[in-house]
């Protein structure tokens, strides 16, 4: 009561507002922020293109100008009685006049700012992006100083970003479409706080706009929603263009209402806020619809027939092309991965080609060392990668060798549960025990993987970024595997420093894509989710899942938490796609995608048998249905203009490629986007169900409902709405089943049950979740 006293004195006597019910709201909306030193700004601001020439700060309910006559009515409710969360709802109108090029916005002003500060925008800003920076574009080559250097501090891209140097302003001008959810937060070490301020997409006047400005002295900062975005400069790939944002023209009787669900609390550290972010990151939007188009089954018959036929045979070898070209690029995107679900078919022929690729990637790319290298060319030409004139040596990437320790180990696996264990190639095993003794070297030597590595050595060329988050799951698995606990020590340690290093201090993992620089992104946010699950797995050590749940958090902040609107005449606005689950990539490429690179996300399936949190199956499912928006299927769903279940990785809702880019796929393919649908239709249950708890989740494209449930079984009913037959993979467990960890195999004694497009049909599972018939 002393906060909403203070604040509500204080504001009377700012604003000169009366007192009545309304100032009250305002009141409790001003004690909320100023827990951290911090009050609410309403202002009006009139352009030349976007630049600002004035600006009109309202000190009561009304505004008078040059041009006219405003009147701004403000509605604040607190979320709960009591509670750390206020709905803000702002409705600007101009009353009289006119208002040439003019845009409105609410500030959230902080005194006392610190540069420690963590700040977070969804997507495309961690801890402020307040590293040093390099390049102009997509890809940047690295400096000498950053090659053979334990000290390269971490490195980015040219992205918006709060300044490095101290004594220095800096502004970060973004629009809602830039994030994964429209927000912007921050944690204050120095109060133990943590800000949220979540808002929708877009107003009457357009998308709005995302402002984080710091001042030279770095003692104060303002988060502020401008309606609409008034950006001087867009971030695109690296670099940045002139936004062509443009303020409306007003005439007496237009309105705009901004509304804001602001929250501040206790948060001990960045995970607290990471958490708290996962729990209400959809509270403002609402919960997302996704649409059922397309069964799981039907899309693996799709993508595995593009993969079929993507088998070639060259003078270096056999394999599955992994890209359009005839080169051969190991693990990232899908080299050795697209092995995996074609394995699960459990076809002789498929099984027969899986096992050449394996003989091909062992035989033509591991170094002495151990390490593989990153590709080959069709002509026997290995690749390297993020070369330097100056150091010859061949480099490659820390996380290719991070997804082939993990993936050759689950290709091992996969042979004898299919029943296949006699064809496995000791040399495979030979290769991926020479793998991970290289991984532990490297860690006994440096205390980390690094970025990019000398396969002919082991040395490590680049250091820093958390580009081998995979690795400590692939250490697990073969330790498990070839039965060695030292890998496993290893594996813990590492994962413990990745964990206090990146996440935990700086909220942020990054660095493990090849074509960004060490920029934090989202697939090392997925594949060190990965690897704290595959620990949980063999250790049973609770501590790995809470990291986990923290991890999860954070994959959550590069997910879209809601349907973005696209331009009318876009083609997922055409198609009415609903892009909510779709991944954003990186703060370097600002745009999402259909999927984590590369993998189902099952994780996230074992995480919520393992805690009961719905969140995790929600994100999943989201993950899911928004990969099967992005899949083209001719003649009734378009997209890549390419072959029946092609999908290529751009969903771009923000204008960082060009206004014209908005809401437009590309017409090409991308294996890797298929891979994780193939991944995903395997990995994933279509339907789940706690038969002793009625706990049913559904991820498949289906309709599912309990009808019935006893101490005979449980009765559940199946609806196929889409246009396509349906083999729905089934998982049923006892609630004490579910506290067991789920086997990387697991899926192959899924029973399916066929349900054709229109059709309903029911199923009796007894209570020890055997499936015992289906009417």
């Amino acid at each position: 009561m002393n906060y909403l006293k203070t604040g509500l004195v204080w504001l009377i006597i700012l604003t000169g507002f009366h007192l009545n019910a309304q100032t009250r709201a305002l009141g409790f909306a001003e004690a909320l922020v100023g827990q951290l030193k911090g009050h609410v700004r309403v202002s009006m601001t009139r352009f030349n293109g976007t630049t600002p020439i004035k600006t009109n700060n309202f000190t009561s309910g009304s505004l008078k100008t040059d041009e006219g006559l405003w009147q701004l009515n403000v509605s604040q409710k607190p979320v709960l009685t009591g509670s750390e969360e206020v709905d803000i709802q702002a409705a600007f109108e101009l009353k009289q006049g006119i208002a040439t090029a003019t845009a409105v916005a609410v500030s959230f002003d902080f005194a006392g700012w610190k540069r420690e500060n963590y700040v977070l925008v969804p997507a495309i800003v961690y801890n402020g992006n307040r590293y040093r920076s390099i390049g102009n574009g997509y890809n940047p080559d690295y400096p000498i100083d950053m090659y053979y250097n334990p000290k390269v501090p971490l490195t980015i891209s040219n992205e918006p970003r709060l300044s490095i140097e101290k004594g220095q302003s800096s502004v970060l001008e973004l629009q809602t479409t830039n994030t994964a959810t429209p927000s912007m937060c921050f944690f204050s070490p120095g109060e133990k706080k943590g800000f949220i301020v979540l808002t929708e997409q877009q107003t009457e006047v357009g998308n709005t706009g995302l402002t984080i400005a710091e001042n030279k002295a770095q003692d104060s900062c303002s988060f502020t929603l401008n309606v609409p975005a008034m950006r001087k400069l867009a971030a695109g790939f690296g670099d940045f263009h002139k936004s062509g944002d443009l303020a409306p023209n007003w005439k007496a009787g237009d309105k705009v209402v901004l509304k804001m669900r602001v929250l501040v609390f206790d948060a001990k550290n960045i995970p607290d806020l990471l958490s708290k972010f996962f729990k209400v990151r959809k509270s403002l939007t609402g919960e997302n619809q996704p649409r059922n188009q397309l069964p799981m089954s039907h899309y693996l018959n799709l993508a595995t027939t593009i993969c079929s036929n993507n088998f070639i045979t060259v003078s270096t070898g056999s394999y599955y092309k992994p890209e359009n070209n005839r080169d051969f690029q190991l693990g990232w995107v899908s080299g050795m991965m697209n092995t995996y679900p074609m394995l699960a078919l459990n076809d002789a022929k498929e099984r027969t080609r899986v096992a050449q690729e394996l003989d091909f990637v062992v035989d033509k790319l591991q170094g002495k060392s151990g390490y593989f290298y990153g590709g080959i060319k069709e002509t026997g030409e290995i690749m390297t990668e993020k070369a330097n004139p100056q150091f010859p040596a061949v480099q490659a990437m820390v996380r290719k060798n991070s997804d082939v320790l993990l993936w050759l180990i689950k290709h091992l696996m996969l042979f004898k549960a299919q029943g296949h264990g006699g064809e496995i190639n000791r040399e495979w095993e030979t290769a991926a025990r020479k793998l991970a003794a290289a991984f532990t070297t490297t860690w006994k030597k440096h205390g980390e993987f690094g970025q990019y590595i000398v396969p002919e050595t082991g040395e490590i060329a680049v250091f820093n970024s958390t580009a081998g988050a995979i690795a400590p799951g692939g250490l697990a698995l073969a330790a498990d595997y070839f039965k060695n606990p030292e890998w496993l020590k290893v594996a813990e340690a590492a994962a413990d420093y990745y964990y206090k290093r990146d996440v935990f201090a700086q909220g942020l993992t990054g660095g493990d894509c090849g074509d960004i620089s060490q920029d934090a992104n989202s697939e090392s946010a997925f594949g060190f989710l990965e690897s704290l699950m595959a620990l949980y797995h063999y250790t049973q050590d609770r501590k790995w899942l809470e990291k986990a749940e923290v991890q999860a958090a954070l994959c959550a902040t590069w997910t879209i938490s809601y349907d973005p609107i696209f331009p009318q005449n876009s083609q997922i606005a055409k198609l009415g796609g609903k892009m909510a689950g779709a991944v954003w990539a990186s703060i370097q490429n600002k745009h999402a995608a259909p999927g984590a690179c590369t993998s189902s996300a099952d994780y996230l399936f074992k995480l919520y048998r393992a805690t009961g949190n719905k969140l995790y199956a929600d994100l999943i499912r989201d993950i899911q249905h928004a990969h099967a928006e992005a899949v083209n299927v001719p003649p009734y769903h378009l997209t890549t203009n390419n072959l029946p279940g092609s999908s290529m990785e751009r969903i771009q809702p923000s204008d960082a490629e060009g206004r014209a880019s908005t809401g437009n796929f590309i017409n090409t393919r991308n294996s890797w986007t298929e891979t994780n649908g193939m991944l995903m239709a395997l990995e994933l249950p279509g339907i789940y169900l706690q038969t002793d708890r009625n706990k049913l989740v559904v991820f498949d494209h289906v309709e599912a409902t309990i009808l019935k449930s006893d101490e005979k079984g449980t009765v559940v009913r199946i609806k196929n709405s889409t246009r396509f037959d349906a083999d729905v993979a089934v998982f049923a467990e006892t609630f004490a089943k579910s506290k067991n960890p789920l086997s990387y195999t697991a899926f192959v004694k899924w029973p399916k049950v066929n349900v054709k497009a229109g059709e309903e049909i029911s199923m009796h599972i007894s209570e020890l979740g055997k499936l015992s018939r289906i009417y």
